[in-house]
Formats: C-alpha cells, sequence, structure tokens
C-alpha cells in the first residue's frame, strides 16, 4: 500500500465534499473545485475525513494511488486557505505594477510585458520587485507563477531574472583571459 495513499485527508468543518459518480467536488470559501477519479481508485468519506483506497493492485493503479490522494487534499486546502507563490526580480530596471488585475513587466526588453489574470488567480505587488500569485487551485497557481518565471529566467553568471522566492541560483564563473 502507499505510504501517501493510505493517509486519510482532514476535512475542515467549513469546507463540504461530494463524491459522485466517480467525482469529487470540493467547495469551501475560496472556492470549488471538482476532479474526476479514474477507473480503479475508490474515494469514502468519513466523518471529518476522506479515504483513498485502490480496488485492484494494477501497476498503473498503484502508481495512481498517492497522487490522486495529494490532489484531492490539495483541492481541500485550497479552497480553505487558498495557495502563494512568491517571485523576486533580481536586476536593474526590472520593475513589476499592477494594471487593473494584471500585470505589467519592465523586464530589459524594448516594450512592457503584459500578463493577464486567468479565473481564479490574484495578484498581489508587495514592493516594486515583489510578486505574489494567489488562488485556491495548486495546479493554476503554479503553472502562472512558472509562465512568469519563464518570461526572464535567472542566468547563472550574476542571477538577474525572476525567480521563485525560496529559489537558490548557482552562479558560474565568469571566463577568464590566459595570463601570458
Amino acid at each position: 500500500m502507499s505510504r501517501v495513499g493510505k493517509s486519510p485527508i482532514p476535512v475542515s468543518n467549513n469546507v463540504t465534499v461530494t463524491l459522485e459518480n466517480n467525482m469529487c467536488k470540493v467547495v469551501g470559501p475560496k472556492g470549488e473545485l471538482s476532479m474526476n477519479i479514474p477507473y480503479g481508485i475508490e474515494v469514502k468519506q468519513d466523518n471529518e475525513q476522506i479515504i483513498v483506497s485502490r480496488k485492484k493492485e494494477d501497476k498503473k493503479i498503484k502508481a495512481l494511488h498517492g497522487t490522486i490522494r495529494n490532489k484531492i487534499r490539495n483541492m481541500v486546502v485550497g479552497v480553505a486557505d487558498g495557495f502563494v507563490k512568491n517571485l523576486l526580480l533580481v536586476g536593474t530596471g526590472y520593475r513589476v505594477k499592477l494594471v487593473g488585475k494584471n500585470l505589467e513587466l519592465s523586464l530589459g526588453f524594448s516594450h512592457p510585458v503584459i500578463v493577464n489574470a486567468v479565473e481564479g488567480i490574484e495578484f498581489k505587488i508587495t514592493d516594486q520587485d515583489k510578486i505574489a500569485v494567489i488562488g485556491f487551485d495548486k495546479e493554476v497557481v503554479g503553472q502562472m507563477a512558472a509562465n512568469i518565471r519563464s518570461l526572464r529566467p535567472p542566468e547563472p553568471y550574476k542571477g538577474k531574472g525572476i525567480r521563485y522566492e525560496n529559489e537558490i541560483i548557482i552562479k558560474k564563473a565568469g571566463k577568464t583571459s590566459k595570463g601570458e
């Protein structure tokens, strides 16, 4: 049995979980998420917790067991508390500002880069060079943060670019000329 998959998922009082027809629907104060449960995985609700189990011992189903359990857990946590990904802009002249619900980034290009907020995503700017991507769906928050980071990924020589708040950039030594 999967170590991750066999642990139950705690459900808080302000979250409602509905299980019907191979669908798991989670509703909370932040929003609503739903997911299809694949064949071979069984999801049950007991009092204040959700239990994910396998119907068969196939290799494919074993691989899905822990993944589905964590996806449901992320849904429960997301609609209750939400998720935040913080990004830092490192570099001279790299700036960010909020225009409506969208971001306008100055990243050293000849033009400002506009990033549109998708549904369920909110941006907060804590400083001129700090962005917080906030939402209730962990996958969407992570993908939006990755899309923003990909506009100007950190380079290995000076570390300039957009990076995650806790990301460590391993810097390379620059080229040196031969001494004659």
